[in-house]
């Protein structure tokens, strides 16, 4: 880890009461599930909500209780094989496109596991307190590594879901909700967009090494220089994104990358995921509440970035860098709407209570609502060299033919995201929360 491996800025207690209620927190998530959707898995990218709880307990298990715990022994031998995702320095993992057919270990015996390496971590922490700072951080990775399985788990048991011509609600939605007289308009609409001139120059981007976690990926904190830009205010809304497709824009190769309309023609995409349209021509949306009237005001989600891209590009505008991102972002409080808030699904600008006290920013929405797509490849930060040994697997092996997103989404720990925050996905990845911020050269 180019973190140095030091001890993280908590002290032993906070990180122990932090694990706990990480592990309390995944397993809330899974209450209003039955047993039969712990099993679903629909495409390969998807996993189950079961493989994700067993993944989560696997984590500790091989990269803390193995190396630091007296007399180690593994809960089952055979778990090491299915519940590893990508980890090749610790054993060839399970086929990640069969997960689904994992009917055993039941899910009753995943949370048995859950449970006992639960009891395990504390207890090897009991003996190791703040004596081993190599262990704090492994364990605090494991932390953010759950929170990233969290996030995983509702957005994969969504697409799930989706398959389901029943469309079933994680959530009923609030009774004091106002109810639409029309479908598709809005009793209160976003501000217009607005443009904001942000200055550049030499700025540093990336993790200061301040002695608090990071992933490897953030360091190192290095110089880029910036020209001068303008930068919407908000992320665009649905109606925005359907003044685009009322444009033809799914049919007009002019504002596709070549990738991009090669993507299009072969999935046949017409409107963002979990979008649809009833025979009266309105359009509907599928999310954690069923099937709803879709939102105009609220952001344009689960896209991806060829249809940022495009979009921006129809707009006579284009998508942020990573750098520009962070140099608005590092000036800000880590405030939005994220899992915290119980919304479940994106809200539109000035609609979100939870960061009614953002005062006078110019620029909204930086933090939750949508992860943003980036117009910067994933790749390694100058100097930047990943951990030796299985753990260094984590994140550099995957830079390559992927885009940077930043800021976390509705489904995102507020405590998980800052401004260096890097997370990265296949261009053609939709079923994460994904939205759009528009950006312009002076």
């Amino acid at each position: 880890m180019n973190s140095k491996e030091i001890a993280p800025d908590f002290c032993y207690q906070s990180l122990i009461s932090r694990f706990r209620k990480c592990r309390l927190q995944t397993e809330q998530l899974c209450q209003p599930l039955e047993v039969e959707d712990y099993g679903l898995q629909a495409v390969a990218e998807t996993s189950p909500v079961k493989w994700h709880l067993a993944h989560t307990s696997w984590f500790f298990e091989t990269f803390i209780l193995e190396k630091y715990e007296a007399n180690f022994t593994s809960f089952d031998k055979n778990f090491s094989y299915l519940f590893n995702s990508y980890y090749n320095g610790v054993g060839k993992p399970f086929l990640r496109s069969k997960r689904g057919l994992l009917s055993r270990p039941t899910v009753k015996a995943v949370f048995e596991y859950r449970r006992a390496i639960s009891e395990r971590i504390e207890k090897l922490f009991q003996g190791l307190a703040d004596s081993s700072p190599k262990a704090l951080y492994l364990l605090e990775l494991g932390i953010n590594h759950e929170q990233q399985h969290q996030e995983l788990l509702l957005t994969d048991l969504l697409y799930n879901w989706y398959q389901n011509p029943l469309y079933p609600a994680y959530k009923k939605p609030a009774l004091q909700e106002p109810i639409m007289a029309n479908l598709n308009s809005n009793l209160s609409e976003p501000a217009k967009l607005e443009w904001v001139t942000q200055k550049g120059g030499l700025v540093t981007i990336g993790k200061a090494d301040d002695g608090s976690f990071a992933f490897d990926n953030e360091y190192p904190r290095h110089q880029v220089f910036i020209k001068d830009f303008l930068v919407a205010d908000r992320l665009v809304t649905n109606r925005e994104y359907l003044a685009f497709i009322d444009d033809k824009g799914y049919q007009r190769p002019e504002f596709w990358l070549s990738d991009g309309w090669a993507k299009i023609q072969e999935k046949r995409w017409q409107a963002p995921l979990y979008w649809s349209q009833g025979q009266q021509g309105n359009w509907f949306h599928y999310g954690y509440y069923g099937l709803q009237p879709l939102d105009l005001a609220s952001p344009v989600s689960n896209i991806s970035a060829y249809e940022a891209d495009a979009f921006a590009r129809w707009a006579q505008s284009r998508l942020m860098t990573e750098a520009e991102w962070e140099l608005i972002a590092a000036q800000q409080e880590v405030q939005g709407n994220f899992i915290e808030s119980d919304a479940l699904k994106p809200l539109a600008a000035g609609a979100n209570q939870i960061s009614a006290n953002r005062g006078d920013l110019a620029v909204q929405q930086l933090y939750g609502d949508l992860w943003e797509w980036i117009a910067s490849s994933y790749s390694p930060y100058p100097g930047f060299k990943a951990a030796a040994g299985a753990v260094g697997e984590y994140n550099g092996k995957f830079m390559c033919n992927q885009l940077v997103l930043r800021g976390g989404s509705c489904v995102t720990s507020c405590d998980h995201m800052r401004s260096s925050y890097r997370n990265f996905f296949y261009p053609e990845a939709r079923w994460q929360f994904s939205g759009i911020r528009l950006a312009k050269d002076l």
